[in-house]
């Protein structure tokens, strides 16, 4: 009787991930981060990647609804990013949203 073959289980999958643990591994490791990467440390990162956008989307979202459409431009998610006390670690990488950048509230 042949045994049944199972496919590989993504690392995504097994940390209920939806970005690509992979994918991260290998950023990591190309950029040669450091010289040694525990096999944890994307699956980690990853984790903490997918949980800063999903924040990101939905009050993004929540500001497109505001201003009555239902589709987030890059300038929802400028707003928020600038408005949001918790993000304002990333405010001076969004210049490629486009637009003028302003100073961050306090």
């Amino acid at each position: 009787m042949p045994k049944s073959k199972r496919r590989p289980t993504t690392r995504s999958a097994r940390a209920e991930l939806q970005f690509p643990v992979s994918r991260v591994d290998r950023f990591l490791r190309e950029d040669k981060y450091a010289q040694r990467l525990c096999s944890l440390t994307p699956v980690f990162l990853t984790g903490i990647l997918e949980y800063l956008v999903s924040n990101i989307l939905d009050l993004a979202g929540k500001e497109a609804r505001r201003n009555g459409t239902t589709c987030i431009t890059p300038e929802h998610v400028k707003m928020v990013v600038e408005n949001q006390k918790e993000f304002q670690f990333i405010h001076h990488n969004i210049k490629a949203l486009g637009g003028e950048m302003t100073k961050p509230k306090e």
